[in-house]
């Protein structure tokens, strides 16, 4: 019952994903530029990535249940707020930014707190325990999209109003649920494991590893024992003794870490960096999918009606969401296999979802045809999937379970300079190519001119990161080699 309630709650929670779907009716009736509506998705995306860490340390120390009602509290002030400003049609500009931060934040606090319950109730098959809450946030958008369309149609400000009841309603029906199931008490050490004091002089203390926690979450993982090796442990110095004993063990407890000494630890870098690269390039397609359907479709037809793009945004948006939720669910599961099946290493679903990108990127490069539009959609949405279908299994199995929500929050920090980056260079591309209307509202009549460029850049940093996902398998499997000689 908690991790369904987990699930649900993160259906809320990646509502981000649904602005292509209300931004540019947003920035249209308020008369702002496609730049300045990009920086109001922008601020969503701060508030869900630039907080993690902070948020991360607060439900790994407080307890999950608090965060997902604080959660829930923020989605409802902030979507409330963006609806009075579309009703009334005014708005100041920073506070509504403000606002859509504050959906940032609420998401990320309760998907936080949904993915932490989820890893401690099924510590051994942490893939498969995330991939349903992570693929329900992935699902988000359909969800509120889909029923957008049935109740309020083309109706902007009545689907604000969705928004704002439906994300802190499911939130706080969740709240109820969620929780943290006591585990059989299996220590690690009933198993012989590599002390973590014989190969890192300067690790963690056995009084560290020992220590119990007063909260929920923390006496859960405390029980637990640890999935899997961590795949690049190049840092540590090991004895012969424990060189044979990990090549007779499947399993070896990662070396716990957070905080600062993340910064230390070479497979941060690797897997913070191809974060940053990978789900950059999502989000500003993500970010950006009605600005492409108005401009394919007002210069293919000529008299194609505001009404009928509308409808055709939140198509793309489905398809997105749909394959985001298909790719995390693939991604979570899939993993697993490769791990204990197949016995290599998670960041080949990361490899994957570089080539798939790469593939969204030429599409949206040549394609003119709006009808075409969802080969750009679909293969984005699965290539991020992919990446967070992976990603807390990848953080939990390398750093430690008991520090999971803040050492992920560090993690989501690196989209926020791609993210960044790329969806201004996309604004101020497609302004470039913009025209003013005689009634003050911004056009692109130039079709494919108005946003080619942003894709050659993303197209190359999905280059990039395959290169480091190759790059990070190579040495891991490296090491593990070398650990196993």
């Amino acid at each position: 019952m908690a991790t369904i309630a987990a699930t649900f709650v993160s259906l809320a929670c990646g509502t981000n994903y649904v602005y292509s779907a209300w931004g540019p009716q947003f920035a249209d009736k308020l008369k702002f530029s496609t730049t300045e509506q990009n920086l109001i998705g922008i601020s969503a995306n701060l508030g869900m990535y630039l907080l993690g860490i902070p948020i991360g340390i607060f439900v790994d120390a407080k307890g999950a249940r608090a965060t997902v009602l604080y959660g829930g509290v923020l989605l409802g002030i902030g979507y409330s707020m963006l609806y009075n400003a579309h009703m009334t049609g005014s708005g100041y500009f920073p506070l509504l930014c403000l606002y859509s931060f504050f959906t940032g934040v609420g998401g990320c606090a309760s998907f936080a707190a949904a993915v932490k319950i989820s890893v401690l109730n099924w510590p051994s098959c942490k893939g498969t325990a995330t991939a349903f809450p992570v693929a329900a946030f992935g699902l988000s958008a359909f969800f509120f999209s889909f029923f957008g369309r049935l109740y309020v149609a083309e109706d902007t400000s009545g689907f604000l109003l969705l928004l704002a009841i439906g994300t802190s309603g499911l939130v706080f029906s969740g709240f109820f649920f969620v929780r943290v199931i006591d585990q059989p008490k299996v220590r690690v050490g009933t198993r012989k494991h590599l002390d973590i004091d014989q190969v890192h002089a300067s690790g963690p203390n056995d009084s560290e590893q020992e220590r119990t926690y007063l909260s929920e979450d923390a006496e859960a993982g405390d029980a637990v024992t640890a999935e899997s090796a961590p795949l690049i442990l190049n840092h540590l110095s090991l004895t012969p003794e424990d060189r044979n004993e990990i090549s007779s063990q499947d399993h070896f407890e990662p070396v716990p870490t957070r905080g600062l000494q993340l910064l230390f630890r070479p497979e941060f870098w690797q897997l913070f960096t191809l974060m940053g690269i990978l789900a950059g390039i999502a989000l500003m397609t993500i970010n950006n999918t009605g600005n492409n359907v108005g401009a394919l479709w007002r210069k293919w037809d000529k008299k194609t009606s505001e009404k009928f793009i509308i409808q055709q945004e939140t198509v793309q948006v489905s398809i997105i969401s749909i394959c985001s939720f298909l790719g995390r669910i693939t991604s979570g599961i899939g993993s697993d296999v490769l791990v204990k099946v197949l016995k290599v290493s998670r960041l080949w679903c990361l490899a994957l979802a570089s080539i798939v990108y790469f593939v969204a990127q030429l599409c949206a490069i040549f394609i003119q045809n709006p009808n075409f539009l969802f080969l750009i959609s679909a293969p984005t949405g699965l290539a991020y999937g992919f990446l967070f279908g992976c990603i807390p299994s990848l953080v939990s199995e390398t750093f430690g379970i008991d520090s999971l929500s803040q050492n992920y929050g560090a993690m989501t920090l690196s989209p926020i300079f791609s993210g960044n980056l790329f969806n201004l260079f996309y604004g101020t591309n497609y302004d470039q190519h913009s025209v003013l209307t005689p009634d003050g509202h911004r056009v692109c009549l130039e079709g494919l001119s108005c946003y080619r460029k942003s894709y050659y850049l993303t197209a190359s940093a999905s280059i990039i990161g395959l290169v480091v996902s190759l790059w990070s398998i190579s040495s891991s499997h490296r090491v593990r080699k070398n650990l196993r000689i």
